[in-house]
């Protein structure tokens, strides 16, 4: 029996990780959450979890009232996060926290020698070139949870004798596919939360709307297959039933296939290497009919063109458009920008910072700080 930590545990990923656990048989030692006190408590209750952290500090005395009288630690902020990470007796820590967050525990588990299973896209993003070889000097594995980069680790499964060409990254488009620069001027916060085949949190629903989302991906493909960026190309798949695919030096493909159902990869990663039966509906390509395949529009969806710029560049420009980014959509989702603005300002952090090497884990924080700082000014100086 496995004994996982869960970083981001009332979120998407994470409520969904914990069916998986209840579903076979899998031990839950810790739980995290950003500021649900309530579902987190009921969460600790069920799974008999002998830790809770509430990332937000003024949540802890609900937290407290909630778990009265339980033998449970109670745990806060960044401090609580590092101490999940390296707790001992943990198999794997389920890291599903959303932003730049994610990137000091991730660092702390692998210190600890603790597997990862990886949903939190900014610990690649920005700190990949640390996050890479700290795992492999500590020998931790990382295993996606994302459906797409499940899918390639899935596709290379048995292939490691057999060299990669380069990997077909798969996009929903979003639900502005199609869209012109004119189409999106008034897009409202509703119309980007609509997404056509995935239910996630409202940050990566818009980063989708923006395609951000997939440069993050392609970012965070980067850095777990190593490859370099000539070797991604992203494919506009709006069924999301080909999940992302693999080609190799003999120019065949392989590809992983399956509804839209982030349960699939969640429990590979848990259980990998085993395959198990999931709760998830069967596949059926008749009923699809047919796939569809189309290339992303780079001059309409800024944020990916930001992205694939900026990891190919290199040093802290990944951490800088990622922080810009999460600045702009916070303030976007409070509508003190346009939609069309989250664009505009990643591309202006993205053109008006000075690069440098990553020396450390402060190089990135400076970064995604400064990125941040840019982009509240601007904010400030006009409406975008």
């Amino acid at each position: 029996m496995k004994t996982i930590s869960i970083l981001g545990s009332t979120g998407s990923i994470g409520t969904q990780a914990l069916e998986v656990c209840e579903e076979h048989n899998i031990k839950v030692k810790a739980l995290a959450a950003h500021s649900n006190a309530k579902l987190l408590a009921e969460q600790v209750v069920k799974f008999c979890a002998e830790y809770a952290c509430i990332f937000e500090e003024n949540k802890l005395d609900e937290l407290k009232s909630c778990l009265a009288g339980r033998n449970v630690t109670l745990l806060t902020g960044m401090e609580g996060l590092k101490t999940i990470a390296s707790l001992d007796g943990v198999d794997i820590m389920l890291n599903s926290v959303v932003g730049m967050v994610g990137l000091v525990p991730t660092l702390t588990a692998i210190e600890h020698g603790t597997d990862i299973a990886l949903a939190n896209k900014e610990t690649l993003v920005a700190g990949g070139k640390l996050v890479i070889n700290a795992a492999k000097e500590k020998g931790v594995n990382i295993y996606p949870v994302d459906s797409e980069h499940s899918a390639i680790f899935q596709a290379t499964q048995g292939n490691s004798m057999n060299r990669v060409k380069g990997i077909i990254l798969t996009a929903s488009g979003g639900p502005f596919f199609g869209k012109t620069i004119d189409d999106l001027r008034d897009v409202t916060v509703e119309q980007a939360l609509n997404h056509p085949n995935w239910s996630m949190g409202s940050k990566i629903t818009i980063d989708s709307a923006t395609l951000m989302n997939k440069g993050l991906e392609f970012i965070e493909a980067m850095w777990l297959f190593d490859l370099r960026p000539e070797q991604i190309e992203i494919v506009v798949h709006r069924e999301s039933v080909i999940h992302s695919a693999v080609e190799f030096e003999d120019n065949s493909v392989i590809a992983q296939l399956g509804v839209p159902d982030m349960k699939i990869p969640i429990q590979y990663a848990l259980l990998y290497p085993n395959r198990v039966h999931c709760d998830v509906k069967h596949l059926s390509l008749t009923d699809y009919g047919k796939l569809t395949f189309s290339k992303p529009d780079y001059e309409t969806f800024k944020c990916l063109t930001a992205c694939i710029k900026a990891v190919t560049a290199g040093g802290i420009l990944p951490a800088a458009v990622n922080g810009a980014n999460e600045q702009a959509v916070a303030a976007f989702l409070s509508g003190k920008i346009s939609f069309l603005g989250i664009g505009e300002l990643v591309e202006e952090v993205l053109n008006n910072t000075q690069n440098k090497e990553i020396n450390n884990v402060d190089d990135i924080l400076e970064a995604d700080r400064a990125a941040r700082e840019y982009v509240a000014k601007r904010i400030l100086e006009r409406r975008f």
